[in-house]
């Protein structure tokens, strides 16, 4: 049955992280994405996963044939460590190509993912199945955000950013700055503009199909 075909699901909170990190010692994992720009949900997960495992690499994805990124691979890793400072066994890093070479490369056993909804599901499950096929022992850990961040994505705080919207509470103040410089040109936000996302006050949001970072 479809369910035989999931790959396995480890679930793991910050009040039992410590219990659990004795049965992952030496467990390195990759938490990959594009991360542009980061946001409070991949901190979350970040958090939880660096209690989980004994070393999580954050690696920022260089996909050339993605649309043009807001933030350079540089920015992100930039932001990413000034962000990741608390936790001593994340370290970041950038890739291109395979997830699972560059795994092998780093001798990691896990991938770290978000699921926020049934459409992550899908698409985390085609992944991590052909992950698997590539790389048997590389396994895949799912991790559900926290409930305030599970519409988050990199994407739609972008397009409600650059409309004009707020963001604070979403993303880091460090980000939010860093979006005002690159967006306005200016540390405060300009006046709220009219667009995909329609006018001020009666947001309008466009439907997006595939994955969001």
């Amino acid at each position: 049955m479809f369910a035989s075909r999931v790959p396995p699901v480890l679930e793991c909170s910050a009040t039992t992280a410590a219990a659990s990190r004795g049965a992952l010692k030496g467990v390195i994992a990759i938490y990959p994405g594009s991360f542009d720009p980061p946001t409070n949900g991949h901190l979350d997960l970040i958090e939880r996963g660096s209690n989980l495992f004994d070393k999580l690499i954050v690696a920022v994805l260089r996909n050339p044939e993605k649309e043009a990124p807001l933030f350079t691979v540089e920015e992100r890793r930039e932001m990413l460590a000034t962000l990741t400072r608390p936790w001593k066994n994340v370290v970041i890093d950038s890739f291109e190509g395979l997830l699972v070479d560059y795994a092998r490369r780093l001798g990691a056993q896990a991938l770290l993912r978000g699921i926020r909804a049934i459409s992550d599901y899908e698409y985390e499950l085609q992944m991590a199945l052909m992950n698997r096929k590539l790389q048997p022992q590389l396994e895949t850990v799912f991790m559900l955000p926290a409930e305030k961040y599970s519409y988050l994505s990199s994407r739609l705080i972008k397009d409600v950013f650059q409309l004009g919207g707020s963001v604070r509470g979403l993303v880091p103040p460090l980000v939010e700055q860093k979006l005002h410089f690159k967006v306005n040109g200016a540390r405060y936000p300009s006046k709220p503009k009219t667009g995909l996302l329609g006018a001020p006050g009666r947001p309008r949001l466009v439907k997006r199909t595939g994955k969001q970072a």
